[in-house]
């Protein structure tokens, strides 16, 4: 198995991934479309991930590769082949297939809690995951309508497309599974996000955030393992 990873800013990488894939010896190329990187053939890979970034979906004037950024995941999906997407990964999903995409009702930054669905519930990719949990949060815009045969998988008190389904393997998800113990501190120095989470928890957000983040890593990252894992099933499955 070889897995292509679309980034678009250098920080917002697959994070813990990383390291579950070297401990499997799973190898993995990232394009860094924002650096003007061209999108490789598919041939040689057998899965998608797209991670978060700055921007926002309809941004395509300032940030024309992400018409072909959409493109290239439309093409994806409709291979049949898994796809994962991370937050603006998530929301790219969403408007390529047919959906669409706006600010959100309020910004949704910290550890909050995040309910599957029932169909989230019976989904193999949250095998083993309780009905609710803590999720690392960090956006202000949001899933707005389901592709057609979209199903919405998770939800939140703001945010009510937390996670969708297209399709029988492609995936998003809205909350960050991929955190380390880096990533409020290096996520915080990126002008669009830190002004987010001013606007949403005041002055000293970043310490308080980076505090309330460390608290809950551990938990965080072992619903981590256990999503990567079966992802990797469904991945291995096809």
């Amino acid at each position: 198995m070889r897995i292509l990873v679309f980034q678009h800013v250098a920080v917002e990488h697959p994070g813990i991934f990383r390291d579950f894939l070297a401990a499997d010896g799973i190898p993995w190329d990232a394009v860094e479309l924002d650096a003007g990187e061209p999108v490789p053939s598919f041939a040689d890979y057998d899965a998608l991930w797209v991670m978060g970034g700055p921007m926002d979906v309809w941004q395509e004037d300032q940030f024309p590769w992400l018409i072909h950024e959409k493109q290239a995941i439309r093409s994806w999906v409709e291979t049949g082949k898994p796809f994962l997407g991370v937050c603006l990964g998530h929301q790219l999903l969403a408007d390529a297939m047919g959906g669409s995409v706006a600010a959100g009702e309020a910004p949704e930054v910290g550890v909050l809690p995040v309910a599957l669905t029932a169909a989230g519930q019976r989904d193999p990719l949250f095998d083993g995951l309780p009905a609710q949990g803590a999720c690392f949060q960090w956006h202000g815009a949001a899933v707005q309508r389901l592709p057609n045969g979209g199903v919405t998988l998770a939800e939140s008190e703001i945010c009510p497309i937390q996670s969708i389904k297209v399709g029988t393997r492609a995936y998003g998800l809205q909350f960050h599974v991929e955190i380390t113990g880096a990533t409020v501190q290096e996520w915080g120095c990126i002008p669009e996000y830190a002004s987010a989470l001013d606007d949403v928890m005041g002055e000293g957000a970043l310490d308080r955030l980076g505090e309330d983040t460390a608290r809950h890593l551990p938990d965080l990252n072992v619903a981590a393992r256990t999503l990567y894992d079966n992802f990797m099933r469904i991945a291995q499955s096809a």
